[in-house]
């Protein structure tokens, strides 16, 4: 089953296309969105199959179409790499007509966007995103952004793409690992909004695993509408989308921490921020123990390896609470958490002192 969703912000209304096999018709999706180009550069993900290369570059003639593709890595996610694609732009005179399109995961998303929204001052933008976690989270919104030495994602914008076409068949070709990672997000935007969506995931994740349809699709939907609501009500995180950052601040400071290695993604480090998001809450008595086990237990039932202790030590400890307090969500030398009293209703701008977070990690650690 195909669905449609349409987003609109004060920016701009755009267009999510969800189901299987529709990046052959991305052309179409062109037409029936009114993007037009002279030129267009299609940026992607150099881990992504040829046979879906294939299937996208069907859509274009050969004279409209540059291609270039892109190491996507967490340490490839910075300015230098957001740089050659603009020198690419500028090389082949690409105007504010043109366009640019990313095919590949959340990284490849985020810098692609960043790129667009600085040419000229802002470029047309389509996201074809290819896992599971850039379906249901970071392909919508419109935060781009790169890293940097002082964190995850402080150099950025906000961009909103002009389409996004979601097809569940690039999700075929994902290791298990990539498919906990979007899990996470799916898992999260429940928490944070959805009691029926919660349980939803909790009935039918071992469909969702194994991507069967109509659960897969049913899914990233359901997911994608949580977020767009939050997001047309709050485009510029001033206050309600600032919910979509539980387990964000505790997961950026852990991916920082281990210098975006490939022993932590981004989707696990949420998964763990997620866990360390409800039991901050239950040790504040902000979720009661019976909400907390409910959703620890769905969790558990996961089987996967969360244990913050596989990746971190005591040594760690400060880089990680460093790291806290540089996160764009602080104000003030406190640290902002989101916090969760129940499956929908979450707490933002809790603000805490440091050393309160840096005794509760220090207890996780030992």
């Amino acid at each position: 089953m195909n669905y449609k969703i349409l987003v609109k912000t004060k920016s701009k209304k755009y267009s999510i296309f969800i189901g299987k096999d529709i990046i052959l018709k991305t052309k179409n999706f062109f037409i029936k969105e009114g993007i037009n180009y002279n030129k267009c550069l299609l940026v992607i993900d150099k881990k992504i199959p040829k046979k879906i290369i294939k299937k996208t570059k069907k859509n274009f003639l050969k004279k409209d179409l540059i291609t270039y593709l892109f190491d996507s890595s967490e340490k490839n996610k910075n300015l230098n790499s957001v740089n050659k694609i603009i020198n690419i732009l500028f090389a082949n005179n690409f105007t504010r007509n043109d366009c640019i399109i990313s095919l590949g995961g959340g990284i490849t998303g985020d810098v692609v966007g960043f790129a667009a929204s600085i040419y000229k001052r802002g470029l047309k933008f389509v996201n074809i995103p290819t896992t599971l976690l850039s379906q249901v989270d970071s392909s919508i919104g419109g935060k781009t952004g790169v890293n940097n030495n002082y964190g995850k994602n402080l150099i950025g914008s906000f961009y909103q793409p002009d389409l996004v076409i979601s097809d569940i068949n690039t999700l075929k070709t994902l290791p298990k690992r990539e498919i906990i990672c979007g899990y996470g997000e799916l898992l999260k935007h429940s928490i944070i909004k959805s009691n029926k969506n919660f349980n939803y995931l909790n009935k039918f994740n071992k469909q969702i695993f194994k991507l069967k349809t109509p659960f897969i699709e049913k899914a990233i939907f359901e997911s994608c509408k949580i977020k767009k609501n939050i997001i047309e009500k709050d485009e510029k995180e001033i206050g309600l989308r600032k919910i979509l950052n539980f387990g964000h601040t505790f997961a950026h400071a852990y991916e920082a921490t281990l210098n975006f290695s490939k022993k932590l993604n981004h989707g696990e480090a949420v998964m763990i921020g997620i866990v360390s998001g409800l039991k901050f809450s239950l040790i504040n008595k902000i979720l009661k123990q019976s909400k907390f086990n409910k959703i620890i237990k769905h969790i558990d039932d996961l089987n996967l390896d969360l244990d913050i202790k596989k990746y971190f030590k005591l040594k760690d400890l400060k880089k990680i609470i460093k790291y806290m307090k540089m996160d764009k969500k602080n104000n003030s030398s406190k640290i902002n958490l989101i916090l969760i009293k129940d499956i929908g209703k979450p707490i933002i701008n809790r603000k805490f002192n440091s050393k309160k977070i840096e005794l509760f990690i220090k207890k996780e650690l030992f």
